[in-house]
Parts: C-alpha cells; structure tokens; sequence
C-alpha cells in the first residue's frame, strides 16, 4: 500500500531501455514527475526525446521484446488504495487499461480497424468494461458521439474510419478514450497534422470532458503553443531525461534550460517577419543567447513584390469536380466542386503561400497543376505553355522544372530502396549526367545542401527520423534541378523545432537557387512567415488574396480571421 496526498499518478525515477543486437538505448532514463486530480500534465519535448514511450509504459503497452522497464515505480491511485502498475502482469493490468487509465493514440487512422465500423470499436470497449448488452454498448457509443460533437452520430456509427475526416476520426479516438469514465487520460499528440481550427476544438472538446468527468489527462506535444493552451503543469523531455518541470506560467515566462528556450523560440512569429528563424541547435550550442536580440538582429521588412513584372505560373479559370453521384445509366447527376474557377499567378522567385482548412482544395490544385489529376476546365500556363495540353513526352521533360513536396515524406520514399538510390534515380529517369559516379557524387552533394550527412547514402527510409526524411524528400526534388517547387504540407506533421529547420532550408534553397514556390499549409503562421503572397481558400475557391502583411494585419474575410485566431501563441 502506497500513500500519495492528492496524487493520482507518480512516476518515480523510470528507465526504459530498449536491447537490440547488444545495443542498449536508454529512451526513458530516470524520469519523475506527479499527476494529481483533476489536473492537466503536459508533456513537451521533440520526437524521440521519450515523451511516447514514457506513456506506454504508463499504459502497459510497450514492445514486449525489446522495451524493458529497468527501474522505477508508476504508482496509480484511487478510491483509497494504490497499485503499482509495472508490476502487474498482464491479466491484471486489463483491468486498469481503458477502464481506469486510457489514451488517444498520435495516429488516429492507424489506431482504427480499417475493416470494423467506428461505432462498433468504441462499443467493443464498453462491452469488456462496463456492459454485456450490445443493445446499451450501441446507444452509450451513439450519445458519446453526440458528447463529442460528432455530426449525424448514427451515421457515424455505422461508418468506416476511411468514410471520416481527420478531425472527426479524432473525435471518435476521444469518445472511445472516455467510454469507460477513466480517471487518467493520457492524449499522445492528438492534434498534430490537424487544422489550427479544428486543433482548437479538439483542445476545447478535452477541457470540457475533462471539467465533466473530472479526469486527469497527460497531454503529449511538441507544440508548447498547444501545451500552453491545456496544461497546469509542465514537463519538458530531452533525450530521454526531464530538463525542466514547472507551472505553465514558470516554463513560459521564466523557462531556465536552454532546450526549453529553444521551444518556444522556434515557432514562427505571427506579427513580424525574420530572414531565418532560431533553432533548438542555437540555443543549445549557444546557452546565453537571447532571443529578444536575436529577433532584432534578424528582423526584416515584408517584401514589396505587389508589381510582379514576369510570372513563372498563371492559373486562368482552374475548376476540377469529381463525381458525387450518378444515376442507374452511370451518368453522372452531381459533382463535389474540388476547385471552382480558381485564378492566380505566381511571379519568377516568388514564395506564394496558399492557406486553408483540410477538404479546402489546397492539394486537389496542386495535383492538378502537376498533372497528376485531370481538370475539369481552365488553363495553367507555366513559362508562357499551356501544360494542361502537353502529351506523356513533353509531361515528362516538364517534371524536371516543375516539382512537388508531398506532406508525407514516409509514404513518398520507397522502403526498399536506399536513400541515396531514391535521391539519384530522377537523375537516370531524367539522363542528367552520365554516369553513375557522376550521379553519386551530386547525390552526396544535395544531401549535404540539405543537411545530411554523406555516410547517410546506403542506408533505408525507416532508420531516419520524420525531419530527416523530409530533408531527403527535398534533397530528390532538387536532384533533377526545377525552377518552381509545390510545397505541399512539408511540415505540417514534424516538430515545431524540425519544421524551423526545414522553412529555413526552403528559404535558403530560394535565395541560392533562385526557386518559385507555392507553400500549402493549413498554419498561418508557418505561411506568412515563408511567403511573399497568401491566398485563403475555402471551398474551392481563393476568397482573399494578398500581400502577407495586409492579409495578417488586416483579413478582409471571417473565415480568414478564425484560422488567425486559432493558431496557438
């Protein structure tokens, strides 16, 4: 029997370590901290810092065969009695796991049985923990998809996770984490790759269920932004160690280790404009630097390229509608309008940046002014050509000029081939240089202009970190040597810390090279820091447009203003 005041969880000096072919890393090395009822812990650190394995070890979910909990105690306690939970085992642990301690897993869609039904899910866990009768399992699941502002709950119950936006997959995670009244819910990056504004309602959603219930939640980011929108305490990871835990107001107003510091330096600011921003690296490297002088020494005026004498892209007209519905003959009754007679231009070494929610149409219009979707009508002429009329030769000669980053770089590299052999195939498909020597060496140059080491050549998409492989991702887009890049949600999915590293690299490749770009993001912030220009696009259609400062300072449109307000500061 344990004793611990008003705590309901204590983790005590935990170490996790991973054993793989006689290495041994350390993941989780002595980490302490206290969660007490009712309260908000966030959890903050970059990727690999230990923050996710710090809560599966909470949660009794770590890989069996290799994760081994070395020391420590994570002490639960509840209704007058405390258990230590790591030393349960597995039959006993089931007892804890969903019922009393649950958790909303970083990947929704990967979480959900893509060939079971969403209700059918929550309902599974309500039948192991709280009910025999599918009957009741079935209507406790439908109000909870009403508590969580699911719209048409039946619907929803009888949908496939594919059928459902990110945003409502998340909310059907929530709604399966509460199903069971848990005391601790432990939300593992819940909002990352969301839009800001449905980021918003999420964070709202679990303050609201949490006032209800009375839960305690564990809120893992990388975003302190976020953290500071939910938490009353705050934990900071760096390789696998706590470096700095206090009240929220403590880490942001008066944060003592230079990783925090970089943390929250390294989000883009929303009111002013830099010509690179700070890294975690600088602060690190750099343990007395400033981020006040910092921002003077780096501050810049937005640019006035309103005149564009020459453009590079000019869409006229675009529209690409897919078909909704057809009737018994196959003819085609009603169409979703992806892009409705969208229009802009992009000038020669301009950064146009391109804003707006998920489903907006931001990637349907790069798909198709790539060629990799046919429109429905309109024009893109790209260097004084209407590309929409160019057949498979010309298209292919076209792809060395005109390029795309895709928002995933995992799914975009092939797992079986190495990286260096991904970076240097365009070049072979394309015929630059002639030999595969020549083809090498370029190769290990571009992965150096990226930020990669060389010995990095031989080795697979897997054994790189979410940053590094959008670092490769680019490293291949520029082997063929293009004059205008779509940057299609590069970053949205990295750390705060990996994404200023990357906008950096953008803006630097732009001034060395000479590049066009369109930048798509769903983050206002991230736009207008990276861009010249910035079109809002909701619905399939550009409902502003502007030089970035206007359209930050002074947004002509609602809808503009929300996605504003919703960006954590």
């Amino acid at each position: 029997m344990f004793v611990m005041n008003d705590a309901i969880l204590k983790v005590d000096d935990l170490k996790v370590y991973f054993h793989d072919q006689g290495k041994v890393v350390k993941a989780v090395d002595g980490v302490s901290f206290e969660l007490n009822k009712g309260k908000n812990l966030g959890i903050v650190g970059e990727s690999g810092s230990g923050k996710s394995i710090t809560s599966l070890s909470i949660i009794g979910l770590l890989p069996s065969k290799k994760a081994v909990i070395e020391a420590g105690e994570i002490i639960y306690c509840a209704d007058d009695r405390c258990v230590q939970l790591n030393g349960l085992d597995e039959a006993a642990y089931t007892k804890y796991r969903g019922n009393r301690i649950s958790m909303i897993f970083q990947e929704p869609m990967t979480s959900l049985n893509p060939s079971m039904k969403c209700g059918k899910q929550v309902a599974e866990a309500l039948l192991l923990h709280r009910t025999r009768d599918k009957q009741e399992a079935k209507q406790i699941t439908i109000d909870l998809f009403e508590r969580v502002k699911l719209p048409e709950p039946e619907r929803i119950y009888n949908s496939y996770p594919h059928q459902l936006s990110g945003g409502q997959i998340q909310r059907v995670m929530i709604a399966m984490a509460i199903s069971c009244n848990p005391d601790i819910l432990i939300a593992d990056e819940p909002t990352t790759a969301l839009d800001v504004t449905v980021q918003k309602e999420v964070i709202a959603l679990l303050k609201e269920i949490q006032k209800e219930y009375n839960m305690s939640i564990i809120f893992i980011s990388h975003d302190l932004g976020v953290i500071k929108e939910i938490s009353d305490d705050v934990a900071v990871m760096y390789k696998g160690k706590i470096v700095e835990y206090g009240t929220v107001d403590q880490i942001f107003n008066h944060a003592e280790h230079p990783y925090t510091k970089g943390l929250i330096a390294c989000r883009p600011p929303l009111y002013y404009k830099m010509d690179r921003l700070p890294t975690i690296s600088d602060f690190i490297d750099n343990k007395n630097m400033n981020l006040s002088s910092y921002v003077e020494q780096h501050k810049i005026d937005y640019l006035a390229k309103e005149n564009i004498t020459e453009s590079i892209l000019e869409v006229k007209n675009l529209s690409t509608w897919y078909p909704k519905k057809k009737n018994w003959l196959g003819k085609v009754q009603m169409y979703t309008k992806a892009l409705n007679d969208v229009s802009f231009r992009v000038g020669n070494g301009e950064c146009l940046g391109l804003v707006g929610e998920s489903g907006c149409g931001k990637s349907t219009l790069s798909k198709t002014i790539m060629r990799l979707v046919n429109p429905t009508a309109g024009e893109v002429i790209y260097k004084g050509e209407n590309i929409l009329d160019y057949k498979t030769a010309k298209l292919r000669e076209l792809r060395k000029s005109l390029q795309i980053i895709f928002q995933d770089p995992y799914s975009s590299l092939n797992p079986r081939l190495t990286v260096g052999y991904s970076i240097s195939e365009p070049m072979k498909v394309h015929g630059i240089y002639s030999d595969k020597k020549q083809r090498k060496e370029k190769t290990i140059e571009l992965m150096e202009t990226v930020g990669l080491q060389s010995d990095h050549y031989s080795r697979y998409p897997h054994e790189f970190s979410g940053g590094q492989r959008q670092r490769i991702v680019i490293a291949r887009t520029l082997a063929v040597e293009p004059e205008f890049i779509i940057c299609d949600e590069c970053v949205s999915a990295l750390d705060v810390s990996v994404q200023a590293q990357i906008i950096n690299l953008l803006m630097d490749l732009q001034d060395k090279l000479g590049l066009s770009y369109i930048f798509i993001s769903h983050d206002m912030a991230i736009v207008q820091f990276i861009s010249d220009r910035i079109m809002v696009m909701k619905e399939g259609e550009i409902i502003e447009e502007g030089m970035a400062e206007s359209i930050i300072q002074s947004p002509g449109h609602e809808y503009t203003r929300r996605l504003i307000e919703a960006i954590p500061t």
